[in-house]
């Protein structure tokens, strides 16, 4: 198609994904150009009131994917590079995440070009009350139900639901989930990501009959997915061996402690000096020698360029889409298997789907029985994979999407097109 020549990054990955399992599963291929394509691209201008007094306007966006299977579902991120094409890949890769976990969502991101860094609070609110009325026509508690992602957090999702009640005249907890305990937010919500992606792990090392005790573990991005990774998996004796942030990495072949390693962050912002570890670069730790490689920053980090020189023994993908179509092939061929984003990241998904489950019935669960419910939709996942993978002769991420995407196509097909 004439598209393919000018699409680059994370956009042409998702397209290459989804053409690969197309294939694979012998797509219709009425079915393959509907899902290539959008039900709707929003762009919104975001005028903010700043402290000095002047009007700035930022830019903010809400893409939606597919609808098939259920309301609209995915994050919001405030980021000075966020571009169409990133929310595009995402939105796409939240369809295909939801089904494959068996959530009825379909995929949404949305966003505001900005640097949250450089805003005050009240600028940040002034932000997030105006984006969310922007995008309020598109939004609901069964349209589409924004989240927290890259720069937000719970406060922001308080921020979003605060604004969107007071316009419809009566509480909607459940326009988004992310949301603090008490205005309906989830038990076991703030750690679901990096507890779904441990426990994706410990179900991966079981099929391998590897023993988690002493198992090497590499982190990049330690951050609030990352630390939930590295705090379970030692819970289970682990050896973190190499942490980073954006600033650099650490690394001790003997081990890292997390309640250590959290608290030096805690006081010094960064893990540049930690004590006996070895300082290195996000790029230098990719490629350490370990059990299991978790790149839990951003999208795009293992490349053609780095992929041979990855000495992990299996890849588990934390964040979004950090791994190349072209890496993936290199990995292939050297048999490092990759755990792909939509079936190792997709705890943070699952328990926002609980959460709105709970704000619907107005009854939440314990602690305990989020996680096991968690535990059990997780496991279930990797297990049918790990089946299609099997039966195919695919790789994981390719039996995941032929997976994913079969139950998104049986949906379009039996509901058919209207009008």
């Amino acid at each position: 198609m004439p598209e393919k020549s000018t699409i680059t990054g994370a956009w042409k990955t998702a397209l290459t994904q989804l053409d690969t399992a197309s294939k694979s599963m012998i797509l219709p291929d009425d079915i393959h150009q509907l899902l290539r394509n959008f039900d709707r691209i929003l762009t919104v201008s975001v005028p903010v009131q700043m402290d000095d007094g002047f009007l700035r306007v930022f830019t903010g966006f809400r893409v939606q994917h597919n609808a098939a299977r259920g309301p609209y579902k995915g994050g919001v991120r405030y980021h000075p590079e966020l571009t169409i094409d990133d929310l595009k890949a995402l939105a796409m890769e939240m369809t295909w995440k939801c089904s494959l976990a068996g959530v009825p969502f379909g995929g949404a991101k949305g966003g505001v070009v900005c640097n949250p860094k450089t805003l005050s609070g009240r600028e940040l609110e002034r932000l997030t009350r105006r984006y969310t009325y922007a995008i309020m026509p598109v939004i609901g508690v069964e349209k589409d139900i924004p989240a927290p992602d890259v720069n937000t957090n719970e406060q922001t999702m308080a921020w979003m639901m605060d604004t969107y009640s007071m316009n419809s005249g009566y509480c909607s907890p459940g326009i988004v989930t992310g949301k603090p305990i008490n205005v309906g937010g989830s038990l076991g919500r703030t750690d679901a990501t990096g507890l779904g992606i441990a426990l994706t792990i410990t179900n991966a090392m079981k099929h391998k009959k590897m023993n988690l005790k002493g198992l090497k573990v590499v982190i990049q991005g330690y951050g609030n997915v990352g630390s939930a990774v590295g705090k379970f998996l030692s819970e289970t004796g682990c050896r973190i061996i190499a942490v980073s942030s954006s600033k650099g990495g650490i690394y001790n072949p003997k081990g890292l402690s997390h309640d250590a390693l959290m608290k030096h962050y805690q006081e010094q912002g960064s893990f540049v000096h930690f004590h006996r570890a070895e300082s290195i670069t996000n790029e230098s730790l990719l490629e350490l020698p370990c059990d299991v490689l978790v790149p839990a920053a951003m999208g795009n980090q293992i490349t053609k360029q780095n992929a041979d020189k990855i000495k992990a023994k299996m890849v588990v993908e934390g964040a979004n889409g950090p791994t190349t179509t072209a890496a993936d092939q290199i990995l292939a061929e050297r048999k490092i298997p990759v755990v792909p984003d939509i079936l190792a990241n997709a705890g943070g998904v699952i328990v926002s789907y609980f959460e709105w489950a709970q704000d619907a019935q107005c009854y939440f669960w314990c602690e305990h029985e989020v996680n096991t419910r968690l535990k059990n939709l997780l496991y279930r996942s990797y297990e049918n994979v790990l089946g299609v993978s099997q039966e195919k002769g695919v790789n994981l991420r390719t039996a995941a999407m032929i997976l994913a995407v079969q139950k998104v196509a049986d949906a379009i097909s039996v509901r058919g097109l209207s009008p």
